[in-house]
């Protein structure tokens, strides 16, 4: 029942974003979308009975409906995230956890030279930040690394939109109130990162300790350049619903457009941005009476 449920749901909202969308230009896109967990195994990406998860469901739907891409979904890294293999590939989506099965020479390939292509990117999704904690590369890539989620999968959020004309996201207005799980993070490198959404604490309180021994400032979608490659994160995802969520849909197939080349979209680094979120994360929070972990 829930299953048919979320299929109704999800082909009410393709229909929309079908007519909005429209046909590309070109050639489908060809995505990889890499859901294997090594952790915690999430409900948007658990296949019931062999069958795809709910977050598979909707890249698959989005790429048909838009005509923007193909996806092939795979939980199988050890077989398919190979040199040879993601040379069919023009992007890699991750929603993922834990250390991946990938080989070393295929982890070489795919940063050193896959994805400093021009025309190739990544798409990571929500826990793409709880994987592989320790391997430098990866994080450095995805941006940050999970620490923990004081506002959990229920928590009513306000997020606020630092650029709402950017056609990434746009959807999302300039103030997006919404219920999904927001990490906090580790290794989060402003001054190679442009952030387009953050949590704004002063509408967004939590009963969870948190954790800001590195830093107040919760940065949920960003962009970066990365060789002649691209990355866009959003840590959005991890509820079922949310990948039924009209305006993290478009936000997706913008970003598809953008890694494409078909939407100019600056992703210059803004530390300005991220500093000032930091202080005034850091006020908010001195003012919202929130619980600071380990005190």
């Amino acid at each position: 029942m829930l299953r048919r449920s979320m299929l109704f749901g999800l082909a009410m909202t393709f229909a929309c974003l079908a007519g909005s969308v429209g046909s590309a230009a070109d050639k489908p896109s060809r995505i990889l979308f890499v859901t294997q967990s090594k952790g915690f195994v999430h409900g948007s990406v658990r296949r019931p009975q062999e069958n795809l998860a709910p977050a598979e469901i909707a890249m698959i739907q989005l790429g048909e409906q838009t005509k923007l891409f193909e996806v092939h979904c795979t939980q199988e890294c050890d077989a398919d995230f190979t040199k040879e293999n993601l040379q069919n590939y023009d992007i890699v989506a991750f929603y993922t956890t834990g250390d991946l099965p990938i080989a070393e020479a295929d982890r070489d390939y795919f940063f050193k030279e896959w994805l400093t292509t021009k025309g190739h990117g990544v798409l990571g999704f929500h826990s793409a930040g709880d994987t592989y904690h320790n391997y430098e590369p990866y994080w450095d890539m995805m941006g940050g690394t999970f620490i923990g989620h004081p506002w959990g999968a229920g928590t009513k959020i306000v997020l606020t939109n630092h650029e709402p004309e950017n056609p990434l996201v746009k959807s999302f207005g300039p103030e997006f109130r919404y219920q999904d799980e927001i990490y906090m993070y580790r290794h989060w490198q402003p001054e190679k990162c442009h952030v387009l959404l953050s949590l704004d604490y002063s509408q967004s309180p939590t009963g969870g300790a948190v954790d800001v021994s590195h830093g107040y400032h919760v940065p949920v979608c960003w962009i970066k350049n990365y060789g002649e490659g691209k990355v866009y994160f959003n840590n959005l995802g991890h509820r079922e619903e949310t990948w039924t969520n009209k305006p993290f849909l478009e936000s997706i197939t913008q970003a598809v457009h953008w890694i494409r080349g078909e939407v100019d979209v600056d992703a210059t680094p803004n530390p300005n941005v991220s500093a000032a979120q930091e202080a005034k994360a850091k006020a908010d929070f001195a003012a919202g009476g929130f619980k600071e972990k380990g005190k």
